[in-house]
């Protein structure tokens, strides 16, 4: 697939081919109708048979050149198959160019500093197992960094000091950026304000902008609440001191935090499931023994 979209990236290549796609035809009729000298169109004529779609024979004096259809058709699907992957619903690139619209919208509303003040977001999620099991995924390093980032995101630096003054340090990159080279995505520093373990959460966070200072700050308060099921978790983001370069981060607060509690729902029903398959493993030992 390479050589073949290799040989045909090339101008004078495609429209040999598209010659050929008409009817065959020999190696002086395809340099005069592409307006060539004989020596090139052999050259492009050799380069496009290396890559396997054209076929030539000698008849008589001449050799004559046809098309052959297959490696295009080929071609055709691979690249059928990544627009259908590109336009899948729900996917990735309807998440970016929702984000896309998000980001234009803010940087429009974005005149002067304290454009976004009072700006308030809210988040509610169900979630499986007690609110002691759920504060210990708010509030433990190691549990948070699994889901603190939207999808495309991980954390690479983290501290999280669950206590009222805590400090506050959340770092991330590309999700896919294993070595740490590239550039970091995030870096926010802040505080905790109040701690009311398995109930109430609070925080400020001020994401940083290139230069060091902060974009804003964000009043970010937890709330867990028993049911009978789990838990339900209610959080509340309040805006102030934002910045007119504030814009290209709140547009991303709705789509990406949303993602951040989609993990973290997804990974306590994942412990849930866990733990339920142990207990039943445990109880069959149990009466296997008896």
């Amino acid at each position: 697939m390479e050589a073949l979209l290799t040989a045909l990236a090339d101008p004078a290549r495609w429209r040999l081919v598209g010659l050929l796609a008409e009817r065959p035809r020999s190696v002086g009729v395809l340099a005069q109708l592409a307006g060539a000298r004989q020596p090139q169109t052999t050259k492009h004529l050799q380069a496009l048979e290396r890559a396997g779609v054209v076929a030539s024979r000698r008849v008589g004096q001449r050799r004559i050149y046809e098309l052959r259809p297959g490696p295009l058709r080929d071609l055709a699907a691979a690249l059928g198959r990544l627009a259908d992957i590109a336009d899948q619903a729900g996917g990735m690139r309807e998440t970016f160019d929702r984000h896309g619209r998000s980001l234009q919208a803010e940087r429009l509303a974005a005149k002067a500093p304290g454009w976004a003040d009072g700006r308030s977001f809210s988040f509610l999620r169900s979630l499986s197992g007690r609110p002691d099991v759920v504060w210990h995924h708010l509030t433990d390093t190691a549990l948070l960094s699994r889901w603190w980032t939207p999808d495309t995101l991980r954390v690479s630096e983290l501290v999280f000091e669950a206590r009222p003054g805590g400090r506050i340090l959340h770092e991330y990159r590309d999700a896919e950026d294993a070595d740490g080279s590239d550039a970091v995505a995030g870096r926010a520093e802040g505080f905790v304000d109040d701690v009311r373990p398995g109930e109430h959460l609070a925080y400020r966070l001020s994401p940083l902008l290139p230069e060091g200072g902060p974009a804003f700050t964000a009043h970010v308060a937890l709330d867990l609440r028993p049911t009978g099921t789990g838990t339900d978790l209610e959080v509340h983001w309040r805006i102030t001191d934002s910045t007119v370069a504030s814009a290209d981060f709140i547009a991303g607060i709705e789509i990406g935090f949303g993602q951040c509690l989609d993990k973290l729902a997804e990974g306590l029903a994942g412990d849930s499931h866990d733990n339920e398959h142990d207990g039943a493993e445990h109880d069959n030992d149990r009466r296997s023994m008896r």
